[in-house]
């Protein structure tokens, strides 16, 4: 939110007031407490009629340094607030030097000369990262009488800033303003479903503030030179999250925050769907699965959108008995052919459905002031909506999705979440302004949880929509309603690589766009991209996304890219399992791992898959596609051709190639089997080495297929002409260098070393 008038004025009725200096500290040995006038204090006279902002400063993690700011704190502080599952009591030391006190927590500081006007200097490694000036820190009220406290941090000269969850509006946020609120408004506007008010720059530093509920952002939109945030409360509270490196901004934050956790990994195949509105029924299902089974097109994950359900009663967990009149029986027929099964739902009871008597009933229903159930008629007619406040509607909403689970379903699609109301009343007293952003938390968290129990730990996983901070624990989050062409294909990639530098591992989105239908150009396209995702769902709206409706070389497309992502699955497991650990997402926007390389800073139609597969969708009709090749030389994996960089490439590729490139000296580990996303992945391994390098060394780990850890793990040594390979995997493996068509040297089971020339 904007409060002044260009420089110098303030907008009309809006008066504010900034901490001018400090007039006194407290402190222990872990915090600080500043006390703040609005106004400098030359005598005792100066100390009345006026307000003192409390400024505490204290460490919840290494490298981390919390700040909060408030005016009166006797205000209600009502929930709901966000976890910090991360947060470690006693991490930061306060010394003081004079005027001075410095708060330290791992290399980052933050310093305050008592003796100087109002300054905060956040610094790590001699250099000052960032700092708050003589208008970063108070708060100000506006003709309406509303209360907003506010925080601005300066931005150097070139600094560019990430992040603020799912956005599709341009990659860096500089000259940005942002809401941190959630909506329903697809991948064409600055609403987003995936609010995070935590963002990153490439000097070495991110900033999480922790408030639930709506957090204005002004990135360089009102004072150029400041990020400045704020929100209508008493009270602001942040977090500088020191790395240097973006991966360990994003490793901090989410260590504070919450880990995703590790999505099974039969998820990493290919998934299709009935699509939203279309007509189906059972005999259209099993049409759908046994025309990708005739077409030799490996299928890992069925999913059934609104209309399993009847119209007009969504989500009242009843199958359509018109539709699918033995909905157990066709679960455990599909379930025979391999296929796990997904099925959508969300947290809406509308007025016709069997659940809304009985949860308006028993007060499970959110509802208004009056006591009356909260409803309207938008998306489902009468729709009412689940109070998971409420630990009994928790359980009741529950109870319903146990039963599918009974029935066979393996997971869910946990859609919407975001229009949540603000004139209501919370069964535990929630602010309604708050829970606004929050609900999905509580949404995702319960589904998630229950998945966890019934299918065990490992095999819980969302298909979610909206999300808030902590969100990334519970995967995986999809991208939400695009359009059907090449531009709605680029602010997609656009809103994921976003997503991940604001700290979740796994995304997908509609293969083919959701709303309209895409040409078989853009369909050819999007299927490539979408495999080579972290997860990979044919979805749209009102027409179907099966290939053979794009045409013959669609049905190829689709085969070629599954069959390819099924033999990458043990890098791609590796890379979930990083994720998992870290908090580093699956994919990662260029800055995020060539933050020195400063060509990287804008790159957003490209993206690392994994640490080491660079991947450059196509977005045009003739197949033409502009790149940016880092430092190296760089393999195409689908061709064998070797790019040196740094520089930009222009190429022209068909419908069976694109620029898949592997780094250089890295070691991509295939699978022998190209039919099932989850196989021996050790048995038989292919190690693909690429412009490996004298002296170079990489080690790859093949993960297990049932959870975290090892089944294998190679080390490999150029030396000279010769490439020293050791192992502890007792089955038979491989190595190729270059491209597919490079030369292959075979080893049997129980080779434990090998020493053979390089190249092969």
């Amino acid at each position: 939110m904007k409060f002044t008038d260009g420089y110098w004025l303030m907008r009309p009725g809006v008066t504010a007031r900034y901490a001018a200096e400090v007039a006194d500290v407290t402190a222990d040995e872990h915090r600080m407490t500043l006390y703040a006038p609005v106004k400098h204090v030359r005598g005792r006279g100066d100390t009345l009629n006026g307000p003192l902002l409390t400024v505490e400063c204290w460490s919840p993690a290494e490298g981390v340094i919390g700040v909060r700011a408030t005016h009166h704190a006797g205000s209600v502080r009502r929930g709901p607030r966000f976890a910090l599952p991360g947060a470690e009591p006693g991490a930061g030391k306060v010394r003081r030097d004079g005027a001075v006190v410095e708060l330290s927590s791992g290399e980052l500081s933050l310093r305050v000369d008592t003796s100087r006007p109002w300054r905060l200097e956040f610094a790590a490694g001699g250099q000052v990262l960032t700092s708050v000036g003589e208008r970063g820190t108070g708060f100000v009220t506006d003709a309406e009488g509303r209360h907003f406290m506010l925080g601005q941090l300066a931005l150097g000269v070139g600094e560019t800033v990430y992040g603020l969850g799912e956005r599709f509006t341009p990659f860096i946020r500089n000259g940005q303003v942002v809401d941190i609120w959630q909506a329903d408004g697809g991948t064409s506007s600055e609403q987003a479903y995936k609010n995070i008010p935590f963002h990153l720059t490439n000097r070495g530093y991110g900033v999480f503030v922790n408030h639930p509920g709506r957090v204005s952002y002004e990135v360089g939109s009102e004072s150029v030179g400041q990020v400045q945030f704020s929100v209508e409360d008493q009270s602001l509270e942040y977090f500088v999250v020191h790395g240097p490196t973006p991966k360990q901004i994003l490793e901090r934050y989410t260590a504070l925050t919450g880990r995703p956790a590790l999505p099974p990994a039969w998820a990493l195949g290919l998934w299709l769907t009935t699509s939203f509105t279309t007509d189906y029924d059972e005999a259209t299902v099993n049409r759908f699965v046994g025309g990708m089974a005739e077409r030799g097109i490996p299928l890992s994950v069925f999913h059934l959108d609104c209309f399993w359900m009847r119209g007009y009663q969504w989500c009242d967990f009843e199958w359509d008995s018109d539709t699918f009149p033995d909905p157990a029986g066709m679960l455990s027929r599909l379930k025979e052919q391999g296929l796990r099964i997904s099925a959508w739902i969300n947290p809406y009871i509308a007025q016709k459905a069997s659940m809304f008597e009985e949860g308006m009933r028993q007060g499970y229903l959110v509802r208004r002031p009056d006591g009356s159930v909260w409803q309207w008629d938008l998306w489902q007619p009468g729709m009412a909506l689940v109070d998971f406040t409420n630990p009994a509607a928790r359980d009741w909403y529950l109870a319903k999705l146990r039963t599918l689970l009974e029935q066979g379903v393996d997971c869910f699609k946990t859609d919407f979440g975001e229009r949540i109301p603000t004139d209501v009343v919370w069964h535990d007293g929630s602010d309604p302004e708050l829970m606004h952003n929050y609900y999905t938390q509580l949404y995702n968290r319960a589904v998630f949880e229950l998945l966890r129990e019934v299918r065990g730990e490992g095999e819980a996983l969302l298909f979610a929509r909206s999300a808030t901070a902590g969100g990334q624990q519970y995967p995986v989050h999809w991208g939400g309603d695009c359009e059907s062409h090449f531009n709605a294909m680029a602010e997609s990639l656009r809103g994921g690589l976003s997503l991940g530098l604001s700290g979740f591992g796994f995304w997908s989105h509609d293969i083919g766009g959701f709303e309209g239908t895409p040409t078989p150009t853009v369909f050819k396209r999007w299927v490539q991209f979408g495999l080579l995702s972290s997860h990979s769902r044919l979805h749209g709206s009102r027409s179907y996304r099966v290939p053979w409706d794009y045409g013959q070389e669609a049905v190829e497309v689709t085969r070629e890219f599954t069959l390819l992502k099924h033999r990458l699955a043990p890098y791609l497991q590796r890379a979930a399992q990083q994720a998992h650990a870290t908090g580093i997402p699956m994919m990662r926007a260029m800055v995020l791992e060539f933050p020195d390389d400063p060509a990287a800073a804008t790159l957003d139609r490209q993206y690392l898959l994994g640490e080491d597969l660079l991947v450059a969708p196509v977005f045009t009709d003739d197949g033409t596609v502009e790149y940016y090749v880092p430092e190296g030389a760089w393999t195409n994996v689908l061709t064998g051709a070797r790019i040196t960089g740094p520089r930009w490439v222009r190429e022209q590729h068909g419908f069976h190639t694109l620029p898949l490139l592997a780094r250089p000296d890295s070691v991509i580990p295939l699978g022998a089997d190209d039919q099932h996303p989850v196989s021996a992945w050790a048995d038989g391994v292919e190690l693909r080495v690429h412009a490996f390098t004298d002296g170079a060394e990489r080690t790859v780990v093949i993960p297990r297929t049932d959870g975290p850890g090892e089944a294998a793990r190679f080390h490999l040594c150029r030396q000279g002409d010769r490439l020293h390979v050791s192992t502890d995997s007792p089955h038979p493996w491989q190595l190729r260098t270059g491209g597919p068509q490079g030369l292959l040297h075979r080893r049997p089971a129980g080779t434990a070393r090998a020493d053979v020339p390089y190249p092969l």
